[in-house]
């Protein structure tokens, strides 16, 4: 975090049907994608697919990250702070179940706006971006 700016790297899971995972962390209100704070000298991807295990136990399939773009908006759970996302489209592998800092999983359909409190990032950019696709 520098000048009020948390760098993280997020990721947009969907299933066969279209719906799109949200994760809700410990403490927290607000659903959001999944993902996190890269670690000192770690790439995005290499910092999502530590997040991943961690929070969830699941893979990220190799080569099967696409980058849906940089966006920047308030920090749903830090006030007084914005997030600077870099977000990707992934498949994973294995089971998924909350873990860690993790309270919550949901699978939500994109094109029909969920009656829950959304982190901003999710709210007005992905879920956007996602309807479209």
């Amino acid at each position: 975090m520098t000048d009020g700016i948390i760098r993280i790297v997020a990721a947009v899971i969907r299933d066969g049907g279209g719906r799109m995972l949200l994760v809700r962390k410990r403490g927290t209100s607000a659903f959001m994608q999944p993902g996190g704070k890269p670690d000192a000298g770690e790439d995005n991807l290499t910092a999502l697919a530590r997040e991943l295990h961690e929070e969830l136990g699941c893979r990220v399939h190799p080569d099967s990250a696409q980058s849906l773009g940089v966006f920047e908006c308030v920090a749903a759970n830090e006030p007084g702070f914005r997030v600077h996302a870099s977000v990707y489209s992934i498949e994973v592998d294995g089971a998924i179940e909350a873990r860690a800092e993790i309270d919550e999983v949901l699978w939500v359909d994109p094109r029909a706006l969920p009656n829950l409190p959304l982190a901003p990032l999710t709210r007005d950019h992905i879920m956007p971006l996602t309807r479209l696709s």
